[in-house]
C-alpha cells in the first residue's frame, strides 16, 4: 500500500460522492448522537463566514430541526456563535452565512480582550510570542468560549474537520480541531462545495478563497498559500488522482509532520509499543 493509499483509507474519502446520501447520512450521526447521550440537547458551532463552518452550521440546524419533530421534545436546539477578534474584514459574509443557516439561537462573543490580556500578561512574564503564535491563541480562546457556551446548554461542541483538513493539519491543535463531534470527516473541500450548491448557499460563501485569517502581520492569508498547495491539488490527492511528485512531496510532508494533532496525548504504552 502507498502511502496516498493509506491516507485516503485513514481519511475515509470518497472518489465521488452521493450529495443526497452525505447529506443524509451527516443529519442521521449527529441525531444518533445526541439520543445515544440524554444529556446531549445542544449543538454549538463558531461560525466564521466560511465554507466549512457554513456547511456544518446548516447541517447541523437542519439535524437538529428534524430531532425536535422526530421526538416532539423542544429542548434540542443549535447555537451558531460569532467570535470575531475586533472587527472581521468579512463580517458581512458571516452574517450571509447565519441568514443562510438560520440557527435556533446566536451568540457573539469578541475575543479581543482575552487574547490581548494573554499576550501582554505572557509579555509580562517574559515571554513575547510571535504573531503566529497569538494566531494559534485566537484559535483557542475561540474554543474556550464554546465550550463554555455548551456546557451552559447541556450541549457538545461540532468542529468542520474535513479530509482536506485532516491531511495537511491545518487546524489549531486544542484550538478549531478540540472539539467533541466532526460529522465534515470524510468529505473533501470540492465535495463541500458540492453539499453547500445543492442545499442553497449563497454562491459567494462557498466560492470565496478559505483563511484562518489568524496572523495579524498576514490578514487574511489565504489557506493555499500558507500550505504551498492548493485545495485542488489536495482534493485530486484524496481522490487517488496522480500528481506532479513535488505537490505530492508537499502534502504527504504536511501529513507526516501533523500526525500528532490528529491523535490523542502520547503515552509510554503508544511510544514504546508495550
Amino acid at each position: 500500500m502507498t502511502l496516498q493509499q493509506e491516507i485516503i483509507s485513514k481519511l475515509r474519502c470518497k472518489k465521488t460522492i452521493n450529495i443526497i446520501e452525505e447529506i443524509e447520512i451527516t443529519k442521521k450521526f449527529l441525531k444518533d448522537y445526541i439520543l445515544k447521550y440524554p444529556f446531549i440537547k445542544t449543538l454549538v458551532l463558531g461560525i466564521s463566514g466560511g465554507q466549512d463552518s457554513t456547511l456544518c452550521g446548516k447541517l447541523c440546524q437542519l439535524a437538529i430541526e428534524e430531532l425536535r419533530e422526530e421526538t416532539n421534545n423542544n429542548e434540542y436546539k443549535f447555537i451558531a456563535v460569532r467570535l470575531p477578534y475586533g472587527e472581521q474584514f468579512d463580517e458581512k459574509d458571516c452574517q450571509d452565512a447565519l441568514e443562510f443557516i438560520k440557527p435556533d439561537e446566536i451568540y457573539t462573543v469578541n475575543i479581543k480582550e482575552a487574547v490581548d490580556a494573554s499576550y501582554e500578561n505572557l509579555k509580562k512574564a517574559g515571554i513575547t510570542i510571535s504573531d503566529f503564535a497569538k494566531g494559534n491563541e485566537k484559535a483557542r480562546e475561540r474554543m474556550k468560549v464554546q465550550y463554555s457556551i455548551a456546557t451552559m446548554n447541556n450541549g457538545i461542541v461540532v468542529g468542520t474537520d474535513h479530509a482536506a483538513e485532516a491531511i495537511t493539519g491545518f487546524f489549531t491543535k486544542h484550538g478549531d480541531g478540540g472539539v467533541d463531534i466532526a460529522p465534515l470527516f470524510r468529505l473533501n473541500k470540492r465535495q463541500g462545495k458540492i453539499l453547500l450548491k445543492h442545499l442553497g448557499c449563497p454562491e459567494h460563501l462557498y466560492l470565496k478563497k478559505p483563511t484562518a485569517d489568524l496572523e495579524e502581520d498576514r490578514p487574511g492569508l489565504a489557506d493555499e498559500v500558507a500550505l504551498g498547495v492548493t485545495y485542488d491539488n489536495i482534493d485530486d490527492y484524496l481522490e487517488g488522482k496522480v500528481l506532479s511528485k513535488e505537490i505530492m512531496n508537499k502534502i504527504e510532508n504536511h501529513y507526516i509532520k501533523s500526525e500528532h494533532k490528529r491523535n490523542l496525548p502520547v503515552t509510554i504504552f503508544d511510544f514504546y509499543k508495550i
